[in-house]
């Protein structure tokens, strides 16, 4: 199945297909798999320390010959730090999260990393396009983790009028028909979290991945919306606990004590209770945990070909 876009030919993959850089998810393991199934992997910094994310990129360099990146999350004490890293291990491809990656772009040129930022709005992606970027990734509010407002729907097609450059549509899109109706809406390629979450070659703890595969269309929460940190994730004993401390005006410093290492609790320990199970409002989509990563994307390219009657 052919699928060229700019997008492929930029980042040298052979589907147009980007897997999200997912905190505590997005291990070499996953971006090695879907770099190999003909993807582009991505391994996620989030905050973990610049010496973790040199290991993981150096871990992929040996489980692929393909191009991989690295997700920067620029809330990160260590941004600056992992900034240099990728530079210095002369990283295909750079995802930037949560804000402005102005600083870096001179010396990640200089490296020849592709930067591609994810925006959540048409004047950061503008913005984006002026600072350099090769790309930008439009994220709409149905994506997990991290969220803005606008949906995928109306932010894509918006994005994609307002740059040159191409664009990659990411949030709720999980299969071919997802893939399909981005392409419609001008993206050149689509970016994929949750369904790779449970992929088999994902380290997450089997816990999370059957709740993602039980999970039904309402399952997901946003926390944090009155502290203008919205993030979405699968409900659960947290969200619940969490949800009622912002409505009864908890302080935000009192609330986030809730979340602190919840994330990995989730991930690594499977504890679905207390857990923060970050995950998209499409996990209601998915019904299984057993398909490979290149049995995920061999789907998904099929079934979107067919409809673009490629």
């Amino acid at each position: 199945m052919e699928m060229k876009t700019r997008i492929t030919e930029l980042l040298g993959i052979e589907y147009p297909i980007i897997q999200g850089g997912m905190a505590w998810v997005a291990t070499h393991e996953l971006a090695s798999a879907v770099s190999n199934a003909g993807g582009l992997g991505i391994i996620g910094a989030g905050g973990a320390p610049a010496s973790w994310v040199r290991d993981q990129i150096r871990a992929c360099k040996e489980e692929t010959d393909k191009p991989f990146g690295v997700n920067l999350m620029l809330m990160n004490p260590e941004a600056d730090e992992i900034a240099k890293v990728i530079a210095e291990e002369k990283v295909k491809v750079v995802t930037t999260g949560a804000g402005n990656p102005g600083k870096y772009i001179s010396m990640w040129k200089e490296a020849e990393t592709v930067i591609i930022p994810v925006v959540a709005s048409v004047a950061l992606a503008r913005l984006m396009e002026r600072s350099g970027a090769s790309a930008v990734i439009a994220e709409g509010t149905e994506s997990g983790g991290h969220i803005g407002e606008a949906t995928t729907m109306t932010l894509v097609p918006q994005v994609v009028d307002a740059v040159r450059i191409p664009v990659i549509a990411a949030g709720g899109i999980a299969d071919g028909r997802g893939m399909a109706a981005a392409f419609m809406l001008g993206a050149e390629a689509v970016q994929i979290g949750t369904r790779f979450v449970a992929a088999t070659e994902s380290i997450v703890h089997q816990n999370y991945k059957d709740r993602i595969v039980k999970a039904k269309d309402i399952d997901s929460e946003v926390t944090g919306r009155s502290f203008g940190h919205p993030v979405r994730v699968l409900r659960n004993q947290m969200t619940k606990e969490y949800l009622k401390m912002e409505k009864d005006g908890v302080p935000f410093e009192e609330v986030e004590k809730l979340t602190l290492g919840s994330l990995r609790a989730a991930v690594v320990d499977g504890d679905t209770k207390m857990g923060s199970m970050m995950a998209g409002q499409i996990a209601g989509l998915i019904s299984r945990n057993d398909m490979s990563c290149s049995e995920i994307i061999q789907e998904i390219v099929t079934d979107a070909g067919k409809l673009l009657k490629l």
